[in-house]
């Protein structure tokens, strides 16, 4: 599936992303671009898409809600996010949409290109020679200031909420993780709040008491640090034992 999102002044491409089927990491990647090659816009327009609207399901889980996801990037950014069924609305991008797909995999197999990641990286400059051609350079949006990339990879996440474990770590993703600072390992009682901050960029962090802290995956062996050891189970057995 190919994703797209086009200035309405300009008719210019924006942000492309080829993935296999339509997710909020595609939606992401497209915003991404066009932050980090144009700066945050006032307003995106949408279809009412699953990824753009809310959708009740049966799973109560944050990381579920693509809508409360991607909601919540455009917020953060200041971006009015709009959906809309108006075919008016969404006709130049599906006539672009159309006319990309039938030129498309010709350029791909011109350049011998096979794989999604080839595709993406080729799409980043066919988008600017397109523009050149196409786009209407007398009609500019405006756009605010370009979020640096360290601040664009934490609002570009996946948010999760966690509660921290008998062994001072979370479960995220069926891995485990321990909040760090500055290298060490950071303890916290069991069933304190945390918000698990899967950035951009995959890395995971966890925010606790409106605190951002780095984390460490653990190894199976790892999960009860040496600190907080547990008192092995035959221990508390012997321990009931009353003499005869």
């Amino acid at each position: 599936n190919l994703h797209l999102t086009i200035d309405d002044a300009s008719g210019n491409i924006l942000g492309a992303y080829f993935d296999k089927q339509e997710n909020l990491n595609a939606y992401y990647h497209v915003l991404e671009q066009i932050l980090a090659n144009h700066g945050i816009p006032l307003q995106i327009k949408t279809d009412k898409r699953t990824v753009f609207t809310y959708q009740a399901s049966n799973s109560k889980k944050m990381e579920d809600d693509t809508h409360t996801q991607f909601g919540y990037a455009c917020h953060q950014l200041g971006i009015l996010l709009e959906t809309t069924s108006i075919p008016q609305a969404k006709g130049r991008v599906e006539r672009l949409n159309q006319t990309l797909q039938s030129r498309l995999p010709i350029e791909l197999e011109q350049n011998n290109i096979h794989t999604l990641e080839e595709a993406n990286t080729f799409l980043l400059s066919y988008i600017q020679t397109f523009n050149e051609q196409f786009g209407n350079k007398t009609k500019l949006s405006v756009f605010e200031e370009v979020p640096n990339p360290s601040e664009r990879n934490l609002i570009l996440a996946r948010l999760a909420e966690r509660v921290v474990d008998s062994g001072h770590h979370i479960r995220f993703q069926n891995r485990y993780y321990i909040p760090t600072e500055q290298g060490k390992e950071v303890y916290f009682i069991r069933k304190t709040k945390a918000l698990v901050i899967k950035a951009f960029d995959g890395d995971i962090y966890l925010n606790i008491a409106d605190k951002i802290y780095h984390t460490k995956e653990l190894l199976n062996h790892e999960l009860y640090s040496k600190n907080f050891e547990q008192e092995p189970e035959q221990k508390k057995k012997d321990a009931s034992i009353s003499p005869g």
